[in-house]
């Protein structure tokens, strides 16, 4: 399903194409999020317009609204969201184990709390998949134990010899379930922040076999330095045929960066939550638009961006509607972010084909002020 296309010369960056049952997907790529069947204030043809690849939704949140009949009753998740394009889909086990109050793990799977009505679920490992089966998506996260930041190394052995049974069981109620679509699986890799532990499940991941894989336990409250540690930790393990996913991250400094280790697909809903905080994304930084300090100016958003937004609306005229809570200003930050992302996704491609990402990558970290 994976093609190598090209590596950069100076870096470990690279170029693919992940061929899925609706469309062909150029690496590196990013994938808004969008949790409940939507990407926040955006609809599909927004996306479109902006050439948006695929999107990300996540089976916790469907499952408990609108529910799988409805969903099924549409044809899948592609047509219930008026989505033509691909679909990847989180198992929804971040989202049950960041409810430490609503949830028990098991060894079988884990029971929880809905926070919508505060009736008792269970998933296991089947019962994910069946759930992303029935969603239809083209690339399908298993269910896995998202250990903490910080953990104890004991905390740290136990999620990670949970998440290699319930990949397992993952894998082979995959293989054994078949509905008529062309469905990926991908493996996740855990261990919290322990060379050893990521090591040993990767290793154990890897034996298992998958269509691609991803670092998952990141982007949990660590430092950035430690993020990037555990990247360099896992990298060099994992097969150079088949994709590889940073799981949650982030911010675009980070993408740039990882994208020169090698890494192919990212997610976050950090584009849209921003934006509905009053805050967008430029080549230089953040630029938190409802402060005071923008109130008459005339500019736009990012002076180097070409999106809706900032073609047509001034800074002052944006901060005026995010201070007044009018929901069209945080339509128009969220629609320029994600732009912002899906642009820089296409600008970092261009720099690879033309084995200038070392360049690209500097230039990019020097003018843009992280965090």
């Amino acid at each position: 399903m994976f093609q190598l296309i090209k590596k950069d010369k100076n870096t470990k960056a690279r170029l693919g194409l992940l061929k899925t049952a609706h469309g062909i997907l150029e690496s590196p790529f990013f994938m808004p999020v969008g949790t409940n069947a939507t990407v926040k204030t955006l609809s599909a043809e927004d996306l479109l317009e902006f050439d948006t690849p695929i999107v990300l939704s996540n089976t916790y949140h469907l499952f408990l609204k609108p529910g799988l009949e409805i969903i099924a009753l549409s044809g899948g998740l592609h047509k219930f969201m008026n989505w033509k394009r691909p679909i990847l889909t989180d198992s929804g086990g971040y989202q049950v184990f960041s409810l430490p109050k609503f949830r028990k793990i098991t060894d079988e799977g884990v029971q929880f709390r809905s926070h919508i009505d505060g009736a008792f679920h269970f998933f296991t490992p089947e019962e994910v998949i069946k759930i992303e089966k029935i969603l239809g998506s083209d690339i399908m996260m298993p269910l896995d134990e998202c250990a903490p930041y910080p953990c104890d190394r004991k905390y740290a052995q136990k999620a990670l010899q949970r998440t290699t049974q319930w990949a397992k069981r993952s894998k082979e109620y995959f293989l054994n379930q078949s509905n008529g679509h062309c469905q990926q699986l991908f493996g996740i890799v855990q261990g919290a922040m322990f060379k050893d532990s990521r090591e040993q499940s990767a290793e154990e991941i890897l034996k298992i076999g998958f269509d691609g894989y991803a670092i998952g336990g990141v982007s949990v409250g660590e430092p950035v330095d430690v993020m990037f540690e555990t990247l360099d930790w896992v990298m060099p393990l994992l097969p150079g045929n088949q994709p590889r996913y940073f799981m949650g991250i982030g911010l675009p400094d980070q993408i740039v960066r990882a994208v020169g280790e090698g890494v192919d697909m990212f997610d976050t809903c950090i584009p849209t939550r921003y934006g509905r905080n009053g805050t967008a994304f430029t080549r230089e930084g953040k630029l938190v638009v409802r402060n005071a300090e923008y109130s008459k100016d005339l500019g736009p958003l990012d002076k180097s961006c070409g999106c809706v937004s900032c073609r047509n609306y001034s800074r002052s005229y944006i901060r005026h509607l995010v201070n007044i809570n009018e929901i069209l200003g945080l339509k128009l930050i969220s629609y320029h972010n994600v732009y912002f992302y899906v642009t820089l996704m296409k600008e970092i491609r261009q720099a690879i084909k033309e084995d200038k990402y070392q360049e690209f990558q500097k230039k990019f970290l020097e003018k843009y002020r992280g965090e």
